[in-house]
């Protein structure tokens, strides 16, 4: 970065998707923090078999998987496993993207295709798991008289009040995370509404899920929460390109323009598709011991990923897309396509 003061959305932009930034660095996301498709495999099975009623919904025999900010394909990778291994009911035919800014990892299934962008027109189920997130933002700080004004920071993290908050961004913050009392912060979630808007555009037909860290416009945290991770820790949000840098999504706000959207948490979302952290029956561990102990194994995997407090209040916002014709066009104006 050249830059010295400039906003938190460019600094961001820069920080983690640069040319050096921190999403391009080899390791990876999963070097720095643990999601849940590296808490557990029965994640991925879940959203296999989101998949396949996606494909019986759709009365197809083919369907789409995309996964949006894929990292270096962990859940595309599980979610083939689990179809593979017969713990999901069958879909005869899977085209698997992942999209990611990163080059393709080495072994990864030469089935998947890695892309920069979804493929419009897909047909099937787009899962967007921690994407959102990492759509930098604006940060806004309320002045000593209350005027909502863009926070501005260097590249080794030092911050100062610019100028007010115009314009859309303003419109976005009186309507979603009003600023009043001196200091309180607010990221402003224009971008991520956007590009939710333009996930759900790129599919033909079927399901758009994102999933992530939430609030709701009734318990916004009144001075944000943009922070940093590196090695497994939060550090200080710091725009060099060392650290991710992230914050909790308004999904209320990305559902708020898409009819049919619903919004749940991970735990209610995950018992839907038979995720569950409760143990196997004690009698279990003498006719079958083998079977007692794996059971309880993954109870205890199941029990992480709906934890209250942890995982499972993670926020959900699933969106059905019913069929488009071949001359739709998404937001941006672009002409969508079903591919063959």
């Amino acid at each position: 970065m050249t830059y010295d003061w400039c906003r938190w959305r460019e600094a961001a932009e820069s920080a983690l998707y640069g040319e050096k930034g921190f999403y391009r660095r080899p390791e990876g996301p999963a070097g720095h923090f643990r999601t849940s498709v590296h808490a557990s495999a029965l994640f991925a099975t879940a959203v296999a078999r989101l998949l396949a009623a996606t494909a019986r919904e759709l009365g197809t025999d083919s369907v789409d998987l995309v996964d949006m900010g894929a990292g270096r394909g962990e859940l595309v990778t599980g979610v083939l496993a689990a179809l593979r291994s017969g713990a999901v009911a069958p879909v005869p035919a899977v085209r698997a993207y992942a999209v990611e800014i990163a080059p393709r990892p080495e072994g990864l299934d030469p089935a998947v295709e890695w892309c920069a962008e979804p493929p419009r027109g897909a047909r099937g189920l787009l899962f967007a798991n921690e994407w959102l997130d990492n759509v930098p933002t604006e940060v806004a700080e309320a002045d000593a008289d209350g005027v909502a004004r863009y926070v501005l920071v260097r590249p080794d993290g030092a911050e100062r009040l610019g100028d007010p908050v115009t314009g859309a961004d303003a419109v976005w913050l009186s309507r979603w995370w009003p600023l009043s009392r001196p200091g309180d912060r607010a990221e402003i979630g224009r971008p991520r509404d956007e590009a939710w808007a333009r996930a759900v555009a790129s599919l033909a037909a079927g399901t758009a899920v994102a999933v992530d860290y939430a609030h709701v416009r009734a318990a916004r945290p009144p001075f944000g929460t943009l922070t940093g991770f590196r090695d497994g820790r939060e550090v200080r949000p710091v725009p060099d390109g060392s650290c991710d840098l992230t914050s909790h999504v308004a999904l209320d706000a990305c559902a708020a323009e898409h009819d049919g959207a619903e919004l749940l948490d991970q735990r209610t979302a995950l018992r839907e598709l038979g995720v569950s952290g409760e143990r196997p029956p004690l009698a279990q561990a003498t006719t079958d011991p083998a079977g007692y102990v794996r059971a309880l194994a993954s109870a205890g995997e199941a029990a992480e990923l709906t934890a209250r407090g942890g995982l499972g209040d993670f926020g959900w916002l699933r969106q059905r897309v019913a069929g488009r014709g071949e001359g739709w066009r998404g937001p941006d104006g672009q002409e969508g396509y079903c591919p063959a």
